[in-house]
């Protein structure tokens, strides 16, 4: 354990270094918004290793995604806003506040339970703050691109009963798979933005999500 603490706070005493008036000029100027997306690329750097399974280009990349985590508490640290301990600190707290399960007594019977718990939880963590979430769609990243977006939208909409169960695909992966790629090619064909009109009609579904689970809380608390 000494030497896991040892490498973490020698990364974290570099990049402090670095940061410092004898540091590296480039690194001295960085934001937290200059580097923003540098972050992005990097976690999709890691999922090509992930894919190809290259376990040293895993750890290399991983590295990379440290130095980022490090880099934004380096940042906050001199903004004296949180440090390294902190976020360590706060996702521990957060792992084991939301697995019961497994820290306490809570007894679940499989996967969807143990989601159900995580978002009940996650829910009253954030209540009564600014962080709030009342809307049981709320909570996905705008950033993210359309598809995967429009992914985490239908699971959040179908955990809270806004659209029904899915039925059982006729579909093979492949049929699918060849869909999507056709949509896109029609999509540029026209000079249209595939990325940009999922964007748009998520976002349109979004609203007509949030106002049925509106409707229907109405109708809960009615009856």
């Amino acid at each position: 354990m000494k030497r896991n603490t040892d490498a973490i706070n020698e990364l974290i005493r570099v990049m402090a270094k670095l940061r410092s008036p004898q540091g590296c000029p480039w690194d001295r100027e960085q934001t937290h918004k200059s580097i923003r997306f540098y972050l992005i690329e990097e976690a999709y750097e890691l999922l090509d290793a992930i894919e190809a399974e290259d376990d040293h280009e895993m750890a290399e990349e991983l590295g990379d995604l440290l130095l980022h985590v490090v880099f934004h508490c380096q940042l906050a640290r001199e903004r004296k806003a949180f440090d390294f301990e902190k976020v360590a600190k706060h996702v521990t707290e957060k792992l084991i506040r939301r697995h019961p399960h497994v820290f306490g007594k809570t007894k679940v019977k499989d996967v969807e339970e143990v989601w159900a718990n995580w978002e009940k939880i996650k829910k009253a963590e954030k209540h009564g703050t600014r962080h709030a979430r009342p809307s049981a769609l709320d909570g996905i990243p705008k950033h993210l691109p359309a598809l995967l977006r429009a992914e985490k939208l239908v699971k959040k909409a179908r955990r809270a009963k806004l659209i029904p169960a899915p039925k059982k695909a006729s579909a093979e992966k492949a049929d699918l798979a060849k869909k999507l790629f056709v949509l896109a090619k029609t999509a540029e064909a026209h000079g249209w933005s595939a990325e940009e009109l999922l964007r748009e009609e998520v976002a349109s579904i979004e609203t007509k999500l949030r106002k049925a689970e509106q409707v229907k809380g109405r109708r809960s608390s009615i009856g």
